[in-house]
């Protein structure tokens, strides 16, 4: 389910942090970041954040932060410099030492320069992140809740399309059944010929083999699953991958639906056209489907 939302935060005196979350479709959670150094401390927590509120879609997640924020201040431990300096003359003078003090191998002692931003910066750029995704979250939200209310509209309209279609494969059902015993009978008289066979033997066969080309089952199966996306909808929440398993259990009673009315008469190509239309419905249904979380 595609979605925008774009929030602002102060984050210092120079500047403010930017918070943008964008979604488009994906079977599952796919998060990716696009965020300064100064945000690698906070990635996982803004990350379970994230999880909390999202369940589906691929997700980009951008920030900028200030330039103290950033990193761009640096502070010279002058204390720690000033010791150096004074270890450097004392080892001069008690050694009979020339030379002069390297400032490059100086700066290279870990603590000598000193990030300026400091705990105080990183505790008021973490709380202004937090902030910025609380209400960045719930915006995204309100988009897609949006859009998926739009998207329950078209869905509901596609599986109305599958009952109206199974109540009329199911009203065609006993005049289908009827013919193919018929037909089979007819055919089977026709090969055996002069052959001795039992009358009543012949009808049984026939009626067996009728039966186990009935879809009455599969027409039955079709309009529960289709009250069951219904009731599924109305229920709302977290809907996108109970429907992915509901669909697959729908395009398979008309697969079997349209394998045994196959040349079945005029009634078998009717309930085979409606097989079909009902078919395209539910891959129109899945392909809305993709849209939901």
């Amino acid at each position: 389910m595609t979605g925008f939302a774009r929030v602002r935060r102060p984050a210092g005196p120079d500047g403010e942090l930017v918070l943008t979350l964008k979604t488009v479709n994906h079977r599952g959670l796919d998060l990716h970041f696009h965020t300064p150094p100064a945000i690698d401390p906070f990635e996982a927590a803004l990350r379970s954040q994230i999880k909390t509120r999202v369940a589906r879609g691929h997700v980009d997640i951008r920030v900028t932060v200030p330039k103290s924020a950033a990193g761009g201040g640096l502070d010279l431990n002058r204390s720690m410099l000033a010791a150096y300096i004074d270890a450097f003359q004392v080892a001069s003078r008690e050694f009979g030492l020339e030379g002069k003090p390297d400032l490059n191998a100086a700066f290279r002692i870990p603590g000598m320069i000193e990030d300026s931003a400091g705990a105080e910066t990183d505790t008021v750029l973490g709380k202004a992140l937090s902030d910025a995704a609380d209400e960045a979250l719930a915006e995204l939200n309100r988009f897609r809740e949006r859009e998926g209310g739009e998207m329950a509209v078209v869905i509901r309209s596609h599986n109305q399309d599958v009952r109206n279609a199974a109540a009329e494969i199911e009203r065609l059902r006993g005049n289908v059944l009827e013919s193919f015993q018929t037909r089979l009978t007819d055919r089977l008289k026709e090969l055996l010929g002069a052959s001795s066979v039992d009358p009543q033997r012949l009808v049984q066969e026939a009626a067996m083999l009728a039966d186990r080309s009935d879809i009455g089952e599969e027409t039955s199966r079709l309009k529960i699953h289709s009250a069951q996306l219904d009731q599924l909808m109305e229920a709302g929440g977290e809907v996108g991958k109970k429907l992915d398993f509901l669909l697959q259990e729908m395009n398979r009673e008309t697969n079997t639906i349209l394998s045994k009315t196959n040349g079945v008469g005029e009634g078998g190509l009717r309930i085979t056209e409606l097989a079909l239309g009902a078919k395209a419905a539910i891959e129109k249904i899945r392909e809305q489907a993709l849209n939901l979380e």
